[in-house]
């Protein structure tokens, strides 16, 4: 089975309009003929409620262990309609607030905020705790609770919610895509996207636990793109046998190294046409972009090469490669739209990576990649779809294997949307899934408006 697709129904009778894949959200999802495991199953969660109701006022108050009465809180609550409040407070306010609500106060300013956020999104750390508070008013009361349970450490069992920044600046925060990701009308017409660094895809198809299953089934994307598969030519039709409801896949392989790279699109519909490599020979022998002409856009998929142990490959990086791929999108761009999307190999700013002074000789956040990443592909109007709907938040997509990086929300933000900025304002959502794993990499998704 591939990437759990074996399953799938056809979807033949979906309806697109929009670059050829406009589905109407009205319509089933229903995706799979077998039944599939929940993720998360076994694990017992309530989440935390919050409520808010007038009731006539009354000048006692009711002190116990459970009741917090003071001015602290009134801020904590008031964060919910003005966030800023939460930014201004003193180290010494955020200890007494989180004291008061029987959380731990220790940290940095940053961690504190975070611990504070957190709290008030209803993911209390650990153990199961109720708060609640009675303030006696004029005319009316207000009774907040909130309560959680679960069998685990929040950071345990969600580690990407951990505010993790070596050099952290004033109101950034943790990405969540539990709190971040807006919603959408049933009557909104979109195309989701999804892209994935699987760091090699038949070691992936081993992993018994692996749950792209729930993946596909969960996000019900249109696109799936693929990098580093890391397979030979002879390895892809057996595997395009395999994909069920995802008719059309285009794979390119390494030839210049057997095992090594490859990029794939995995569509609903079929493309109006696609392009293996850049056109030029010495760019294309590894097997790194794949393109895909839809009625409204074109689609690329790029593994960006790494500049490797040493930066041995930063010249050929930074002076032939992004300036090649920047100028093929350029060419493209002068008759439709162009979205480029994979692992482009950079952490552009350093707000995108956990320790940005330890790595500034590091491949991936050198300054030469820096300021081509801004040159080539910024400055040349393409944008950056998760900075521009996040231009504060810490989202990573990478964690090492070698130190336990996704433990501790250690990471990097290698994997991006990018988009010209003719289409940029139709973006809905650009998103990160940390809690898929299977690679060192986890899947990034956009939803783009028809």
């Amino acid at each position: 089975m591939l990437l759990g697709f074996r399953n799938f129904i056809n979807f033949s009778n979906f309806s697109f309009s929009c670059a050829g894949f406009q589905k109407h959200l009205n319509t089933s999802r229903g995706l799979f003929a077998g039944q599939v495991r929940a993720m998360g199953s076994g694990k017992k969660e309530k989440i935390a409620k919050l409520s808010v109701a007038a009731t006539p006022s009354s000048p006692k108050m009711f002190p116990n262990e459970n009741v917090v009465v003071g001015s602290k809180l009134d801020e904590i609550l008031s964060i919910q309609n003005d966030p800023g409040k939460l930014d201004s407070m003193t180290v010494q306010q955020l200890r007494t607030a989180l004291r008061k609500v029987g959380a731990s106060s220790k940290g940095r300013k940053q961690e504190l905020v975070s611990a504070l956020k957190t709290i008030l999104e209803g993911e209390i750390d650990g153990k199961k705790r109720t708060i609640k508070r009675k303030v006696a008013a004029e005319t009316a009361s207000i009774h907040v609770e909130v309560s959680q349970e679960v069998n685990e450490s929040a950071y345990e069992k969600e580690p990407w919610t951990r505010f993790a920044h070596k050099k952290p600046q004033k109101g950034w925060v943790a990405y969540n895509p539990k709190t971040m990701r807006p919603p959408l009308t049933r009557d909104t017409n979109v195309v989701k996207l999804m892209s994935w660094n699987v760091n090699g895809l038949r070691a992936l198809l081993k992993l018994e636990g692996f749950s792209a299953l729930e993946l596909a089934q969960r996000e019900d994307f249109d696109v799936l793109c693929l990098q580093e598969t890391k397979l030979q030519e002879k390895d892809v039709e057996p595997v395009r046998d395999l994909l069920k409801g995802y008719d059309n896949s285009f794979w390119t392989c390494s030839i210049a190294k057997p095992g090594y790279s490859g990029t794939s699109i995995v569509s609903r519909i079929k493309p109006l046409s696609v392009r293996y490599g850049l056109g030029i020979a010495n760019h294309d022998a590894e097997g790194r972009v794949v393109t895909a002409e839809f009625d409204s856009f074109y689609l690329l998929c790029v593994y960006v090469p790494n500049s490797g142990d040493g930066l041995r490959r930063l010249s050929y990086r930074i002076t032939e490669w992004d300036p090649a791929l920047s100028q093929y999108m350029k060419e493209l761009e002068k008759s439709k739209p162009v979205i480029l999307t994979g692992d482009l190999n950079c952490a552009h700013q350093e707000i995108d990576i956990y320790n940005p002074a330890g790595n500034k000789r590091s491949a991936g956040f050198t300054i030469e990649e820096r300021e081509s990443f801004e040159k080539n592909f910024l400055s040349e109007g393409f944008v950056d779809t998760f900075r521009k709907q996040h231009p504060d938040v810490v989202g990573y997509t990478y964690w090492g294997y070698r130190h336990g990086g996704r433990k501790t929300n250690r990471g990097w933000r290698l994997d991006y949307f990018l988009v010209s900025g003719s289409i940029a304002d139709r973006v809905h959502d650009s998103f990160i899934l940390p809690d898929v794993s299977g690679s060192d990499h986890c899947p990034i998704g956009l939803v783009i408006k028809c």
